[in-house]
């Protein structure tokens, strides 16, 4: 499947759409949770049981992002799409019929295993692509795309009860709104697949009267980074393969600030709603349930808002200073929470908003920084393969949490006590993140392209970068 190119007077905002159609597909994965009860009590599941199909999904994201990042960048934005639809979707349906046979493992490996196949590989199809159209502007092009990811579940969420509401909570009724979905979302992702385009190559002599095949007259605003008729421009500073990325410390240093970043925001993400209502429990002003469930909203609005505002943010001030904000102030946020949090509901409220709007900020500007350090050539192979901090993130993060906090039950102690101690090993780990952020330098020459000697049989990859558009 060729990627497509472009054709004159094309509008590069027509690709932000693409992606979020999408991302807002995958980002489905975060409303599991909708289905755990009713999968509970149709199929007679415990609560580590039910959370299986997400726990599987989240590490194939991982896995599948790194290790087919270099395929996803060979074949393509529209190949790695249509992967993903036929994956995510196909997993929803496989998921049906485990509920309608009351097959369990029939779920977890079609939502868990194959789903989770096309979260990885949607996750990181347009993200090259996102990057090349709009290299004056790369943290705010992938924020608006990844955005799509964090949202996602404003939209399952009420849609995914509604639908249990209707057809049911028996196993009959959750067959037929996986069926739902599957269907449901494979239409939607297709009209990402059939709008997605590459940029033309460099020095292709078609162009329109303006002299800009991306419809937009301020696209050459980015002087050096685009080319003199206005096309995106061949890729411009040191460029490093994806092979080489990984072994260049700049690379280690980022997992480690992704994973750090991940595992303080995933947290409280994972434990939302009980925190709250633990915290508050012991206070004459408890939380209900019902509240409870509006905080969780309000997390899952501040996790999309941070993806486009701080990741357009960074476009400004730097991927660098950005994540000094993200780390630097998280622990801020999070001495305030263990500290004074449950003395004040809106100061607990706040500052658990801004730790989820740098977790989704996170997601969104390291794509940009990888692009910052490493280049064009293979920036969505790198970035799948930096998402294995992600799945590592995705199994610590609530691990820590709700270890302790079974712990500290067993001990005797009730409400905020529960978490004192987690709160503070995230304030630890966020320090580490910090100190490798601070660590990061430019990438040596010597993991260059025009430094790297290709292998025998391989491509010549300086002239490929210059006439590949994907």
């Amino acid at each position: 499947m060729s990627p497509p190119i472009a054709p004159v007077g094309w509008s590069r905002w027509l690709v932000p759409p693409a992606a979020l159609a999408i991302h807002l597909s995958i980002g489905q994965a975060y409303a599991w949770s909708v289905f755990k009860p009713p999968l509970e009590d149709a199929l007679g599941l415990s609560g580590t049981q039910s959370a299986l199909p997400f726990q599987l999904g989240i590490v194939m994201l991982g896995l599948s992002a790194a290790f087919g990042g270099t395929l996803v960048e060979r074949r393509g934005p529209r190949w790695a799409m249509t992967v993903a639809l036929v994956c995510f979707s196909s997993g929803f349906l496989l998921s049906a019929l485990g509920a309608a046979t009351e097959q369990f493992w029939l779920i977890v490996f079609g939502y868990g295993f194959v789903g989770g196949i096309g979260l990885g590989i949607g996750y990181i199809s347009p993200v090259s692509t996102l990057i090349k159209w709009f290299p004056d502007r790369p943290g705010m092009a992938t924020g608006i795309a990844i955005m799509g990811f964090g949202g996602g579940a404003l939209i399952a969420s009420p849609w995914s009860a509604q639908m249990l509401e209707s057809f049911g909570s028996d196993s009959s009724g959750i067959a037929l709104a996986f069926l739902v979905h599957g269907l449901s979302y494979a239409v939607f992702m297709l009209l990402g697949v059939l709008l997605v385009r590459v940029p033309r190559p460099a020095g292709d002599p078609a162009g329109d009267p303006t002299g800009d095949p991306t419809g937009d007259p301020t696209a050459g605003a980015a002087g050096k980074e685009r080319a003199p008729d206005g096309r995106p421009a061949t890729p411009a500073g040191p460029q490093v393969s994806a092979r080489q990325a990984l072994r260049t410390p700049q690379f280690w240093l980022l997992w480690v600030v992704l994973c750090m970043n991940v595992t303080a925001g995933i947290g409280i993400l994972e434990k939302a709603a009980p925190m709250i209502t633990d915290f508050f429990a012991d206070t004459p002003t408890p939380v209900s349930a019902t509240a409870a469930a509006g905080f969780v909203a309000l997390l899952s609005a501040a996790n999309m808002a941070g993806r486009i505002g701080w990741s357009s943010t960074s476009d400004l001030i730097g991927r660098k200073n950005i994540y000094r904000v993200y780390l630097g102030a998280g622990v801020l946020m999070y001495a305030l929470i263990a500290l004074v949090g449950s003395s004040s509901k809106p100061l607990f409220v706040l500052c658990a908003l801004v730790i989820l709007s740098f977790y989704g900020g996170g997601f969104a500007t390291i794509p940009a920084y990888l692009k910052d350090l490493f280049g064009t050539y293979q920036v969505g192979a790198i970035h799948g393969r930096l998402l294995t901090a992600w799945s590592t993130a995705g199994v610590l993060g609530p691990l820590i949490v709700n270890w302790i906090a079974d712990r500290q039950e067993e001990a005797g102690k009730h409400g905020a006590e529960l978490y004192g101690t987690s709160l503070f090993i995230m304030m630890g780990l966020l320090v580490v993140g910090f100190a490798a952020n601070e660590l990061v330098r430019p990438v040596h020459p010597s993991h260059h392209l025009d430094a790297v000697t290709p292998e025998k049989g391989a491509p010549d990859v300086r002239r490929r970068q210059q006439s590949e558009p994907a």
